[in-house]
């Protein structure tokens, strides 16, 4: 695995953008797995308020505290938006599911200082993390 892949996954708190109830959906998929890798999750979607028993929160301005970590799984322009969410929190590394990256988004992201991780699957990088 690249050098940043490895740096991002060693942190431990994450926040996953555009979790989902439907266990069809990516949003889900990889909400539930990095909570079974060992990683303490916080679930972002503004139309949900529980998954799976837990809170979900409508932003991530609104989480009890900053992620190290944002694993991105919403379209496109919702990514860029949480570009900007991010470099005004503070938040410096991003993970752009496929699928929800843009030129845009990206290269906002690391002009800001964000370590920004596209076109790789946070499922197949940390299938070899859950018990």
């Amino acid at each position: 695995m690249p050098g940043d892949i490895n740096e991002l996954l060693s942190h431990k708190v994450w926040a996953v953008i555009g979790v989902s109830n439907d266990q069809a959906k990516y949003g889900y998929k990889v909400y539930i797995q990095l909570k079974k890798a060992g990683y303490s999750v916080y679930a972002v979607n503004p139309k949900l308020t529980t998954i799976d028993g837990d809170p979900c929160y409508p932003s991530l301005s609104a989480l009890p505290t900053n992620p190290d970590a944002v694993s991105v799984v919403v379209p496109p322009k919702v990514t860029e938006q949480v570009i900007k969410d991010c470099i005004e929190l503070g938040i410096n590394k991003v993970w752009m599911q496929p699928g929800s990256e843009s030129a845009e988004a990206i290269r906002n992201g690391e002009e800001h200082g964000i370590t920004v991780i596209h076109d790789q699957c946070v499922l197949i990088q940390t299938r070899d993390k859950v018990n």
